[in-house]
């Protein structure tokens, strides 16, 4: 058995001396320096993201579609402040409540809102075109559309886009319902 006995040898005694003796390498880095790129990316894309609407899609926008940077700082509401607006009445318009086999009807009159000069001459012109379309467009609501929490809104919407296309361009602006009965 002595035979089968391994000594151990002068050169691996000093090999394993050098290994213990050598400086240990950090384990790993963890904490908050594991989440470094991550909290930069997060910080970053925002700012990318402005910088690049700011000053690379608005200005290329605004030049397409040939927007002066005094227009794009006026907006909508300096036009509306500087137009005078006109409102024109549409009275007294009575139809049968869809569904009710004419047992109920709804009135409505309207006040038409618009900032064109020619607005008053253009609903002369139509008068009889705009009430036929308003009348065919609130004789489609049953009492259950009527009833809606936003059914004004939409019959607002409707009328808008109606009196609009038959005036031929977008004239009226807002409406204004001055009666509104159910019966």
């Amino acid at each position: 058995m002595a035979a089968n006995r391994i000594e151990s040898s002068p050169s691996a005694e000093p090999a394993a001396a050098s290994a213990e003796a050598a400086p240990k390498a950090p384990a790993s880095s963890g904490g908050i320096m594991a989440f470094l790129p991550l909290i930069i990316a997060l910080v970053a894309m925002p700012a990318i993201a402005y910088a690049m609407t700011t000053f690379v899609l608005l200005p290329k926008l605004r030049k397409d579609l040939g927007i002066t940077q005094a227009e794009a700082g006026a907006g909508h509401g300096a036009e509306a402040k500087n137009a005078h607006k006109e409102s024109v009445p549409m009275t007294k318009l009575l139809v049968n409540v869809a569904g009710t086999m004419g047992q109920r009807y709804l009135l409505v009159s309207l006040s038409i809102v618009s900032t064109d000069a020619n607005f008053k001459e253009k609903l002369q012109e139509h008068d009889a075109q705009l009430k036929d379309m308003a009348c065919g467009t609130l004789a489609t609501k049953t009492l259950a559309d009527l009833e809606k929490p936003g059914a004004r809104n939409l019959i607002r919407t409707e009328l808008i886009s109606g009196f609009n296309n038959i005036l031929g361009a977008a004239m009226v602006q807002e409406i204004y319902l001055t009666e509104f009965a159910i019966q």
